[in-house]
């Protein structure tokens, strides 16, 4: 089931995920998930998809397919994926309005309250 933008990505994001996507001949899109670790509880898992199982939602973007665990999807509801570049580094960006806070390092995020009793 393709359903549409409960999260978007930037035109960076879009141009850098199809750079991915064209050196990956398997990749059938990004897959997006959240799983709990790091010192703030959770974290992003970012990387291309090999498959999509009946537990996934699939979200279009910009023509670029997003996949995404069915319990992954209600943390990150109304996320912007977005790819920015400073100085030498390059990463995503999830601009996510259900996260309460991050860390330090950047690395891991603890999610609002509401959401986080849903754990």
């Amino acid at each position: 089931m393709t359903r549409q933008t409960e999260i978007t990505i930037t035109d960076n994001a879009k141009l850098h995920i199809e750079k991915v996507l064209e050196k990956d001949p398997d990749g059938l899109g990004l897959r997006l998930a959240v799983k709990t670790t790091g010192c703030s509880g959770n974290q992003y898992i970012i990387e291309t998809a090999k498959s999509i199982t009946d537990e996934d939602r699939t979200i279009e973007s910009k023509g670029i397919k997003i996949i995404v665990d069915a319990n992954s999807l209600r943390y990150l509801v109304g996320t912007e994926l977005d790819f920015v570049r400073d100085g030498l580094n390059a990463n995503f960006k999830f601009n996510n309005p259900n996260v309460e806070e991050s860390c330090g390092c950047g690395e891991s995020f603890s999610l609002k309250k509401e959401l986080e009793n849903e754990i």
